[in-house]
């Protein structure tokens, strides 16, 4: 068969992702502050678009208030104080001296109408003033003090501990090998090589240090940071010590043994297990920088009057921009050059683009939301015992999207309800099915199922993994011990032989 060439003609479909598109996909799964980020920089680069802020007064109002204000001011007396059931203004004082206000008071005017603007002025948020005498206005941020950290509390304290230099050198170079949680995370002969200094002088200097505060800092491991604790309560003694050296017994409530290390009796050792679970295991988190962002819901649910729920947005999670079509006929009618006049089209279609995208995603996430509240309406009537099973594909389909978009949505979104501020994907999950046919149970409402029977437990009556099987299944659910014992670790229970050992110590020590 020969090979030839020809020209052929062929009509397909194929979806093609513009960077509009692809850009609009991105936008349904920003959080509250990517999305404020991503609209302030727009903002930024396209001179059309303009930030819909808080209404302002319209002229009417302010015309209103002003004349009632003038009429206020023209029925009332001016008075400064009352003095001995008297009222006393600027014409009492100047009828009492024989001569005007400003000849006693010169420093004075006698009027408080002079004084506001000059106060006022000072400060950076007070609209239409310049703030200083150097036009800039005055920002109470530029007072704020910065936050100390772990390693500045310390400095403070070596230069006032240490004379001589060069204790003081190696106290700034341990200092320098804290971690976050005030723990020395280098080994004292690298810096005693590094110094040149034998180890018997940094020793000396570590013990010194470890007597800072807070309490427990400059400790090598977790048993020697709540030994030095212990130590500052005068509460380290040869029992405690052997305690501390055996942690992993005390991890494990393996209390036997303990009993028999350390050389006390039950009530002892509870009373010893009682102080390191009040001690701090990390003290230098005290001095934490980082910054903790409050979250924002995107959607709020409250009750209505007839039983129902109101599903709202968030106007606070939801910016809006409006675009300025008076600005670019204006600046597109001066424009001389044809590419000031490609640059504002360009701005303007991005601008439409943008605000419609904010509309669209809006919407999107209020459809999700409203299905949502109509599905888990159990839940928020009655609790977590209450919650259903359902999937993004069950939600998908009854708001006809895409299964990947109502994903998008449910990511780093937050609804308020009247039982708390809950992530979307909260809702969504795994279905455990009944044995006896009824509906389906939701995991998580499982999860709360298992916490409640082993909060509930006695101490003669410690329910183990198999027990808690049984007892679900007799309710309707059915797991397997491993899938139970799977939820009790993920809510970091521990395992029945280890509560047993905790709870009949705490028994006996009470008795």
């Amino acid at each position: 068969m020969a090979l030839s060439h020809k020209l052929m003609m062929r009509q397909t479909q194929s979806l093609v992702m513009t960077p509009q598109l692809m850009q609009s996909i991105r936008l349904l799964q920003m959080n509250h502050l990517e999305l404020t980020k991503f609209v302030e920089e727009e903002m930024e680069k396209n001179p059309l678009l303009e930030r819909v802020d808080a209404e302002p007064p319209s002229r009417e109002n302010l015309l209103s208030d002003r004349a009632e204000a003038s009429q206020s001011e023209a029925d009332s007396v001016p008075v400064d104080w009352i003095q001995d059931g008297k009222a006393v203004n600027a014409e009492s004082i100047a009828e009492t001296f024989d001569a005007p206000l400003d000849n006693v008071f010169p420093d004075d005017t006698g009027s408080q109408e002079h004084l506001a603007p000059d106060l006022t002025a000072q400060w950076k948020s007070a609209p239409g003033n310049s703030g200083g005498h150097d036009g800039e206005g005055f920002d109470l941020d530029d007072f704020a003090a910065s936050s100390k950290t772990l390693r500045d509390h310390v400095r403070e304290q070596i230069s006032m501990t240490f004379a001589d230099p060069v204790e003081r050198l190696v106290a700034w170079e341990l200092a320098d090998c804290l971690d976050e949680n005030g723990y020395v995370i280098l080994d004292l002969a690298d810096i005693t090589i590094k110094l040149g200094i034998t180890k018997e002088v940094v020793e000396s200097v570590l013990l010194r240090l470890q007597g800072f505060e807070p309490s427990g800092i400059f400790g090598r491991d977790l048993a020697e940071c709540l030994a030095i604790q212990l130590r500052a309560k005068n509460r380290f003694d040869p029992a405690m010590q052997i305690l501390l050296n055996n942690l992993k017994l005390l991890a494990a409530r393996d209390f036997v043994q303990l009993r028999r290390i350390c050389g006390v009796d039950q009530a002892d050792l509870t009373d010893m297990f009682a102080e390191i679970k009040a001690l701090d295991p990390k003290p230098g988190t005290a001095f934490a920088s980082g910054m903790v962002d409050a979250i924002v819901p995107d959607v709020t649910v409250r009750a209505a009057p007839d039983g129902s729920w109101i599903v709202e947005l968030n106007p606070a999670a939801l910016p809006k921009v409006l675009v300025n079509q008076n600005y670019y006929k204006r600046v597109v009618a001066g424009a001389q050059k044809a590419e000031d006049k490609e640059f504002m089209s360009e701005c303007l279609q991005t601008a439409n683009w943008l605000a419609r995208s904010l509309d669209q995603r809006a919407r999107t996430i209020l459809k999700v939301a409203e299905e949502i509240v109509r599905r888990q309406d159990g839940f928020l009537m009655h609790g977590v015992s209450h919650l259903r099973p359902f999937n993004l594909k069950m939600i998908a389909e009854a708001i006809k999207m895409h299964e990947s978009t109502v994903s998008r949505v449910t990511t780093n979104k937050y609804m308020l309800t009247p039982r708390g501020v809950f992530e979307l994907r909260y809702f969504f999950t795994q279905s455990i099915a009944d044995t006896e046919g009824g509906d389906s149970h939701s995991s998580e409402s499982v999860r709360h199922t298992i916490r409640k029977l082993i909060e509930a437990e006695k101490i003669d009556n410690v329910l183990s993994d198999d027990q808690i099987v049984e007892v679900l299944k007799a309710s309707g659910v059915e797991l397997a011990r491993r899938t139970v014992a799977k939820y009790r670790e993920s809510m970091n229970i521990q395992s029945s032989v280890q509560r047993r050992r905790e709870k009949r110590a705490m028994g006996e020590a009470v008795h």
